[in-house]
């Protein structure tokens, strides 16, 4: 065995005489105000950033390191990055506007020479910048100076021989210099900061702190440490913060992101193996005649990926433990063809079942799908949303307690507490990231008493694998990759304003071959604060312009569920040719003689969501375009618009968006569980995640359970890093 970073083995004495240290977490469990330097002002800062304790300021990690050899003035080579240690010369400067700049000049030296400093933009610094002040200067030199300097207030006496500098006294009229940092040099970390808690004073609270280090509780089991060569955690921490190399630097992040994906999938597979055992699930058998029949009375053969996705729903179903099943897919791969499925077969068991939407729109959408897809079952089921009269809520509400009516499409309205199921068996939740977790949770104990309903999640943005390892990692996930026969790919067009004549001349001739048209607008009304083309009044203006001679509706969130039927209803029998609308047809809109679709301000969008617009077109058998008409797009904007216009598959266009925003922003729309990982980075830490998780499996298999006594702290560290309510099991 190794000491940290060493490349020497270690002796059986040195083993041996090693100290034994036997930690107590408590001990990072007190305020940051036991520092030295931290007052309830300072705390509270910290606290509105997520640092509460010591033990939370330890797991503050810098984000990189600065190598700072120091080196004298006189030795500066232009252009090249470097750090000098001086003493603030002259007057206390005065900041002055040029070109729109706040620029602060000062006159710096040590006893090798002289240089004029420059700071842009921070006039602030002026009041610091007292005649005699010591500094540490980080920033390149040039012919008129030392630009884009960082800097850092240090102890007024560096001693001789680092960097080449001498013994530098101030001048008496300096105030007193603040404490000495002793890390200021060398290997400097680099702490993530706030306004008022800057790298500085972060850097010189964890000099304090790593002194309790060794109260960390060590999550991984030894014989894990030992056969993937990883560090200990205190070491590893400790090292993070205050290297001696850069190469301990990587051998510590190699542990520490090891141990992030580690507890995280260890949660998942908790919460998962927690909510399976906690209530069992009714025993729907196998799939009958009546599901056999529907199959084939179907207009079109099912495609492999959803025959797969009957085969896993039909083991989970007759399992005895409750479904907790994702189904992802394609846009048009046919997800609501596979609900229907598990739906069937909870109503051929004798339960009922029940499809949630998280808007009205795509709620009276399914409505009208089942109607198709049940025709030759002739299963009734009924519509209920916040919008049913009383009249028809009440008999609905009825028929549901008494187990008359078995199938159900609705909204939110599902889960008021007035909604009673006599034999809910299963539940279909769409959108489902779109649902808070309470939500979630009422409609799962509406149950048949004792027993937990199975549930089939389903999702209409493609997630990439290490995507939906970390996020639905408590998930079973199926996916959909393959399109129904006859689905057509959607051509996709990045068009400036300069083409936008030759866009709508296409369009009209579109319209006049019978075809009809989506063109979506980010607005619903105009705003003085916000750009962009508002829905009701692009409709005013396209039929009084581009499309005069045509028929234009509107649809958008704001109007009444009423008016938007009726807006539905007129594009779906073709008495519409245009629909301006917003983002409310996202999902669930299927016009298949729609073929055009004209997305405005399509920079304000993300991947995922252009992707799922342009889903709306190429249902039917014509060739289908999307037109993308930017407003002003930066860098990223036009990547994404790219990468849209490049990529048909959603699930490497998932991939794609993944690589370009970053795993933080990405996972950062999830509503619970999901954290922004301190140190790992997904997708580059793809194969971290992977490891982690065989190796998750691997416990779970020989002892059984994750709190097993062998497995000791794993948890509690899971806890400690995660949140305490992380390992509890939710439902999902």
């Amino acid at each position: 065995m190794r000491s940290f970073a060493g490349a020497s083995e270690l002796t059986q004495a040195q083993l041996r005489d090693a100290p034994v240290h036997w930690p107590r977490p408590s001990v990072l469990d007190v305020s940051l105000q036991a520092l030295d330097g931290v007052g309830p002002k300072l705390a509270e800062e910290a606290a509105d950033a997520g640092v509460h304790s010591v033990g939370d300021l330890l797991l503050r990690f810098p984000h990189s390191h600065q190598d700072r050899q120091v080196v004298p003035v006189a030795s500066l080579e232009a252009g090249k990055k470097t750090t000098v240690a001086v003493e603030v010369l002259g007057s206390t400067p005065r900041p002055f506007r040029r070109r729109g700049l706040t620029i602060l000049s000062a006159k710096v030296g040590d006893d090798t020479g002289t240089i004029r400093a420059t700071w842009f933009n921070q006039p602030w610094v002026a009041q610091k910048l007292t005649p005699g002040t010591a500094l540490l200067l980080t920033g390149s030199a040039d012919k008129r100076g030392f630009r884009g300097a960082e800097y850092e207030f240090v102890s007024s006496a560096w001693g001789a021989g680092e960097g080449g500098s001498r013994t530098y006294s101030p001048a008496r009229s300096a105030p007193p210099p603040p404490r000495q940092d002793p890390r200021s040099r060398g290997l400097v970390p680099v702490h993530p900061a706030t306004e008022r808690l800057r790298p500085q004073r972060i850097r010189q609270w964890m000099e304090q702190a790593v002194a309790s280090v060794g109260n960390v509780i060590e999550a991984l089991p030894a014989e894990l440490r030992v056969r993937r060569e990883l560090a200990g955690a205190a070491e590893a921490i400790k090292a993070v913060h205050f290297p001696e190399s850069q190469e301990d630097v990587e051998e510590a992040r190699e542990r520490l992101r090891f141990e992030e994906l580690f507890l995280y999938q260890a949660i998942l597979a908790t919460r998962k193996r927690a909510h399976r055992v906690a209530r069992p699930a009714p025993r729907l058998g196998k799939p009958g005649e009546r599901v056999g029949r529907w199959i084939e009375s179907l207009p079109f053969e099912p495609t492999k990926d959803q025959l797969k996705a009957f085969d896993e729903i039909d083991a989970d179903l007759d399992s005895g433990e409750p479904m907790q099943r994702l189904l992802m897919g394609e846009v048009g791969s046919g997800k609501t063809v596979v609900a229907v499925y598990s739906m069937l077969r909870a109503l051929e068991a004798g339960f009922q079942a029940v499809i949630m939407a998280p808007t009205e729109t795509l709620a009276e959408q399914h409505a009208a799908t089942l109607g198709k897809l049940l025709a030759e079952e002739a299963t009734p089921f009924t519509l209920l949303t916040g919008a049913t009269p009383a009249a028809r809520r009440r008999k609905a509400l009825e028929r549901l307690a008494t187990g008359e009516l078995g199938l159900i499409v609705g909204t939110h309205a599902l889960i008021e507490p007035t909604v009673h199921f006599a034999r809910l068996g299963l539940c279909v939740v769409d959108e489902q990231h779109r649902f808070g977790v309470k939500q979630r949770k009422a409609l799962d104990s509406k149950g048949v008493e004792g027993m937990a309903p199975h549930v089939l999640h389903m999702t209409a943005t493609p997630i990439p694998r290490t995507l939906s390892l970390t996020a639905y990692g408590d998930l079973d996930t199926t996916a959909l990759h393959q399109l129904p026969s006859g689905r057509k790919a959607v051509r996709t067009r990045v068009v400036g304003e300069d083409d936008r004549a030759g866009a709508y001349d296409f369009l009209r001739g579109q319209l006049r071959e019978g075809r009809q048209a989506y063109v979506v607008c980010p607005l619903v009304e105009e705003s003085e604060k916000l750009q962009g083309k508002a829905a009701e009044v692009e409709a005013e203006r396209l039929a009084a312009g581009e499309l005069r001679g045509f028929s234009v509706g509107v649809i958008h969130g704001q109007m009444a569920s009423a008016e938007k039927a009726r807006a539905m209803e007129a594009f779906a029998s073709g008495s519409t040719d245009v629909l301006v609308a917003t983002t409310v047809i996202e999902v669930g809109i299927d016009v298949a003689n729609a073929s055009v679709m004209v997305i405005e301000g399509a920079e304000r969008y993300g991947v995922s969501q252009l992707h799922q617009l342009r889903g709306r077109v190429g249902r039917g058998e014509h060739e289908s375009i999307c037109l993308l008409f930017p407003e002003e797009a930066g860098e990223m904007a036009r990547r994404r618009l790219k990468a849209v216009a490049r990529e048909s598959d959603g699930f490497k266009l998932a991939e794609v968006d993944l690589s370009l925003r970053g795993e933080g922003e990405v996972l950062g729309t999830r509503q619970h569980g999901l954290p922004r990982f301190a140190v790992a980075e997904l997708p580059e830490d793809t194969a971290t995640l992977l490891a982690a998780r065989d190796e998750v499996l691997d416990l779970l298999h020989r002892h059984g359970s994750l709190d097993a006594p062998a497995l000791g702290p794993l948890l509690e560290a899971a806890r400690r890093r995660f949140g305490a309510g992380a390992v509890d099991p939710i439902p999902l």
